[in-house]
């Protein structure tokens, strides 16, 4: 039930082997026995030193006969929390069972909540009456196996517990700041809600970024069509646009437009396909790709053109 705990008690079923007693803990060095004593001069010692004394926790317990794990409750709160903090959603229920004001606490469950679902508008507002981060985990939970199933009966849950405004804003910022949405699915979606789209792009900071890893970037969160199309002409044209409102003086200084960065982003998708597909027999040389693309936007210097055919190259697809 989580590895901080399987680690605490590991190291107490040790001590019990190599010899705990009530007078003091017993080891063995080149078969001779040395005295509890000594043993406990050398943990002063490494309390002196300012380090943790393993030992003296274990020995929180309340008897000898308790076997098993250590019991949370009886080690300092901070170090409890600690070790429960490891312990996903499924692990905290569990520990729940045993220890159940430590497992219950409304820290480890807002933790949990926001490391999985980094935006949603109840965390901005005033908790209702009788409002609990473990209760609020479970909807999370549900609505986004709804959202997997059906994206628009999976916003309409979130609305109807008050989980996220009806703002295309908010529902931007939390597809956002969530992993656990099928991107097929979310595809879909931000296709049929170009609104949603809209402000999701503008969230986007490609500020003093390479044009194909931010394009990767992009394509990591809004997740490109299978085929080409209406929806990926789109998708690069809002891109073209945001990379360009994000770093002016470069493209004053480049010479760019969004017009050319458009052509460029598609010239690296080609490109992609082209180096690693493994149909494509003849790959497209460097000199072939600086030619094509400078046939298409003519003030794009051979430099920076053969710059973005090295990062292709070297790093891989730009919409994998």
């Amino acid at each position: 039930m989580g590895q901080g705990l399987w680690r605490i008690a590991r190291n107490q079923q040790l001590q019990q082997q190599q010899g705990y007693s009530g007078q003091g803990y017993l080891t063995r060095e080149h078969g001779r026995r040395i005295p509890a004593n000594n043993v406990s001069n050398t943990s002063h010692r490494k309390q002196a030193q300012g380090g943790i004394d393993i030992y003296h926790l274990l020995k929180t317990r309340k008897s000898k006969e308790q076997e098993g794990f250590i019991n949370l409750e009886m080690l300092p709160p901070e170090l409890s929390f600690t070790i429960l903090s490891y312990l996903n959603a499924t692990d905290l229920c569990l520990a729940s069972c045993v220890w159940q004001d430590l497992a219950n606490d409304e820290l480890l469950w807002q933790g949990l909540c926001k490391s999985t679902w980094g935006h949603c508008s109840i965390y901005n507002k005033n908790p209702p009456l009788g409002f609990s981060f473990r209760k609020l985990y479970m909807q999370l939970d549900e609505g986004s196996l709804t959202f997997n199933a059906n994206p628009d009966e999976g916003v309409n849950y979130f609305m109807s517990k008050g989980i996220l405004d009806d703002s295309p804003k908010e529902i931007a910022k939390f597809i956002f700041c969530t992993r656990t949405l099928n991107w097929k699915k979310l595809r879909i979606y931000l296709d049929e809600r170009r609104d949603v789209l809209d402000d999701l792009v503008t969230l986007h900071n490609f500020r003093n970024q390479f044009l194909p890893n931010a394009l990767r970037e992009f394509f990591r969160h809004i997740h490109a069509p299978e085929e080409r199309g209406e929806y990926l002409e789109t998708l690069i044209t809002k891109f073209s646009h945001r990379f360009c409102a994000c770093n002016p003086d470069l493209m004053r200084e480049l010479g760019l437009s969004p017009d050319a960065v458009y052509v460029l982003c598609y010239s690296l998708i080609l490109l992609s396909i082209d180096l690693t597909s493994p149909h494509v027999k003849n790959k497209m040389s460097k000199r072939e790709f600086i030619r094509n693309t400078r046939r298409a936007a003519q003030n794009i210097s051979e430099d920076f053109v053969g710059h973005l055919y090295d990062n292709i190259y070297l790093i891989g697809h730009v919409a994998a």
